[in-house]
Order: structure tokens, then C-alpha cells, then sequence
């Protein structure tokens, strides 16, 4: 059974020691307030941990999350599950925790992050570039997913826009409603892969795991028609099996998405401009008015938007 979420001769490796010690795999496929529930070779159990495991830990990243492999201490009757540790992590999605000043894990060993933006009044490429920065830090591959095609023209400048924004990075045009490029998704799971979807509330992600698991699993509401903006339909993370193979994470929307010590993602967000001041004139080159940059040369050749400038300098100021 767990080989369907992912487990591979690399975990049994990893996991030998606990097998000494009487322990049992599993991965965690839910977490709630009092408990977390984790999938096993026979069933799904409740489990919680111990509160060694929960003194030990400096930060909530060191706690089990979604996504994560455990070394379960199973249950004689009853009560919950035990779990004793955590097995490395081959990626990790952290987001700053709304409203505080700690980081969250939003999910982990995922192997692709899907980024669902959908083509309405809710289209951000400022929040695009945030979810790429957080995708990029995790150790997981982003994949861009434009749903809602079937409400919005999509005009070439859409789609070059976000192009400018992710080089390199795959793009998906698609409509969840009618489920229009869906079936090219399809090919991300192989292997047993685990996809995590991240986006706002309304951009279609519930939906588009129902489609992705082939079946209706998570509930999905209508955005609002005065602002595109949706609630949140999904209310916790969670970890589904994929009849076809794979695993899918749907998470609740992220509206205000603030990246865990963001002060060091300035340069690694913006390494194409970078890259143009080098060739400035001027080492102090403001890419304002100075003769000879090669920032503002690029924009005038229409190599750079000149938005995603405007956006670099904020970030440098704040």
C-alpha cells in the first residue's frame, strides 16, 4: 500500500533502523488540531507525538507535516498511534505563517508544485513570482497551471507576461470546468509522484484535484462575480491517492502568501536583472536616467518589463 504513496527502496534504506526498533512506516496524509492521520501498509491510523519528539523540536517546520514519511509506533488497542520520527525531507514547501512571525510548512517531499492562477480579475503576476520563490526554495519543480480558460480570452500577452516571469519553467493552459488540458497533467504523476496544488481561494484547485483523482473527493464553491475572489472551500491540507498512480496535497488558498525570511530571496528572485546590471556603465547604476544601463536598454527593447523593474526596486527598499 505505500508504495502508492511513494515509498521506494531509497525510504526502506532510511528506515531500517526504526524497523529494528519496531516501528512502522507510514506517511502522514492529514493533520488536524488534536491528531494527525497517517496512512500505513494495512490502514489509515490516528496518531499523535510524543511529547519528547514535541520538546525537542526549535521550530513547527521540525514537527510532522503533510506529505512527510514517520516512524509509527502503532497502537495495541484504542488509543492513537505514536510517531517517534520524522525521515528526511526530499523537499519542503514553508510559507511564513499568516499574521506571524514563524514559518509553516505547507507540505512535504513533494516532486512537482503545481502554481494554479486562474485567468479572471484575481490574476496576479506579483503573487506568481512569490509562489516561484517559495517553489524554488522547497527543492520541489514548479509548474505553472493557468486554469480557467473557458471564462477569459487569453491573449498572447497573457501568456508571454508569465512567460517573462517564469523562463524556463512548464506552462499549462487549462480549464478545470471543462477540462480542457487537463489530460496533459496527467504525465507529472508518473512514477508514483506527488504533486502539491498552491494558489488562491477561487483559482480552481479543488476542482482540479477532484479531476486529477478522477473522482469527487473535495467540495468546490463559485467565486464571487464582483472581484473573481473565492472562499476557502478547502479548509486543511491533505494527501489523496491517485487511482491512476501518484499522490496529489490540495491546500486552502493562500491570498496573502509572505515567503519565510524573505529578505534573502531579493537576488534569486530577480537574477535576469541582475544579470543586466552587471553590464551597466555604473557599478551605482539606479536604472533611472544613467547613460550607458543596460537595464533600461533591455526595456526599451522589450527584453524586460518594465513592471517587473518597478516590482525589484520595491523589494529592494522594503
Amino acid at each position: 500500500m505505500l508504495e502508492a504513496f511513494g515509498w521506494n527502496d531509497r525510504r526502506v534504506q532510511e528506515f531500517r533502523s526504526y524497523a529494528a526498533d519496531g516501528l512502522a512506516p507510514g506517511r502522514l496524509v492529514a493533520e488536524h488540531r488534536t491528531h494527525y492521520q497517517v496512512a500505513t501498509e494495512q490502514a489509515q491510523r490516528s496518531a499523535t507525538i510524543t511529547g519528547r519528539f514535541r520538546s525537542d523540536s526549535v521550530l513547527r517546520t521540525d514537527l510532522p507535516g503533510v506529505g512527510d514519511f514517520v516512524a509509527l509506533r502503532l497502537s495495541s488497542g484504542d488509543g492513537p498511534s505514536l510517531i517517534e520520527a520524522i525521515l528526511p525531507r526530499t523537499s519542503a514547501l514553508v510559507r511564513k505563517a499568516a499574521g506571524e512571525t514563524r514559518p509553516q510548512l505547507v507540505a512535504a517531499n513533494v516532486d512537482y508544485i503545481f502554481i494554479v492562477m486562474s485567468l479572471d480579475g484575481d490574476f496576479n503576476l506579483q503573487r506568481l513570482e512569490r509562489y516561484l520563490a517559495l517553489a524554488v526554495e522547497s527543492g520541489a519543480t514548479p509548474v505553472v497551471v493557468i486554469n480557467k480558460a473557458d471564462i477569459a480570452h487569453i491573449a498572447q500577452e497573457t501568456t508571454d507576461r508569465v512567460a517573462d516571469v517564469a523562463p524556463g519553467i512548464p506552462m499549462h493552459v487549462v480549464s478545470a470546468r471543462s477540462t480542457s488540458g487537463i489530460a496533459a497533467l496527467q504525465r507529472y504523476f508518473d512514477g508514483n509522484r506527488t504533486i502539491v496544488l498552491v494558489g488562491s481561494s477561487g483559482a480552481g484547485k479543488s476542482t482540479m484535484t477532484n479531476l486529477l483523482l478522477g473522482q469527487h473527493l473535495q467540495k468546490t464553491q463559485e467565486v464571487r462575480a464582483h472581484d473573481s475572489r473565492g472562499r476557502h472551500t478547502t479548509t486543511h491540507r491533505q494527501l489523496f491517492i491517485r487511482p491512476q498512480g501518484g499522490a496529489i496535497i490540495d491546500t486552502p488558498g493562500m491570498r496573502g502568501l509572505e515567503l519565510w525570511e524573505p529578505s534573502q530571496r531579493v537576488e534569486t528572485d530577480f537574477d535576469d536583472i541582475d544579470a543586466l546590471a552587471a553590464q551597466c556603465r555604473f557599478r551605482d547604476c539606479r536604472h533611472e536616467t544613467e547613460p550607458g544601463c543596460a537595464v533600461r536598454a533591455a526595456i526599451a527593447g522589450g527584453e524586460l518589463d518594465s513592471e517587473r523593474l518597478a516590482r525589484f526596486a520595491r523589494r529592494l527598499t522594503k
